[in-house]
């Protein structure tokens, strides 16, 4: 006797009810981050207030201040700047990238890299700013000199060399990434074949 299947059953539109209501709850859960880049705009202001402090103690002691002193100072400064540079890629970024997007298309601020930014774009750029920030404390180690032993120095700079690598091992991951131009082409719907000229053509004797 052959299975009568009733059409009036609603359990199979129970179930794809069922499904699109957990993938819409997973697609809004990336609000969830949300505050934690709101938690980051908070430190920022925190480095802000470090900044400026910093600033004023080379402003008020600038007259007893050797020249060394006041380059160390300076490099702190320029510290701060390049952490606050690096929270401002992973806040915009990675907003940008996992939460929502920003509409500042065609705003005179707007940051150059945003238009093209994704998750290997802000890991390269993010490894390019940690390598500046490791850059400047390498510097301000080896104008500490006499301050640090050989072997902190040493091992200072095998980790400044292990994140240019990294960096390195990061751009070179997203250049293989990318589509060659010939497979863009061929995969492009807009390609279209050669067409033959519609002109003339004119044959001379």
């Amino acid at each position: 006797m052959p299975l009568l299947i009733d059409d009036r059953n609603p359990r199979p539109k129970q179930r794809h009810v069922a499904t699109r209501s957990i993938a819409w709850t997973i697609f809004v859960s990336r609000w969830l981050q949300a505050p934690l880049y709101l938690g980051l705009i908070v430190a920022q202001g925190v480095y802000v207030v470090q900044f400026m402090r910093e600033l004023w103690h080379i402003i008020t002691h600038v007259g007893s201040l050797n020249e060394s002193s006041i380059m160390l100072l300076v490099l702190g400064l320029v510290d701060v700047v390049m952490v606050a540079n690096l929270l401002i890629m992973v806040i915009i970024g990675g907003y940008e990238t996992f939460v929502s997007r920003i509409e500042v298309e065609g705003h005179p601020d707007e940051p150059e890299w945003l238009s093209h930014v994704n998750a290997n774009v802000l890991k390269v750029k993010l490894a390019m700013a940690i390598i500046g920030i490791s850059s400047i404390h390498l510097l301000r180690t080896f104008i500490e000199a006499e301050h640090h032993t050989q072997q902190t120095m040493l091992w200072q700079t095998v980790i400044h060399l292990a994140f240019i690598v990294s960096a390195l091992a990061l751009a070179l991951i997203d250049r293989i990434g990318l589509p060659r131009p010939e497979a863009a082409a061929h995969r492009s719907p807009n390609v279209r074949p050669h067409e033959p000229s519609s002109e003339p053509v004119r044959v001379t004797g």
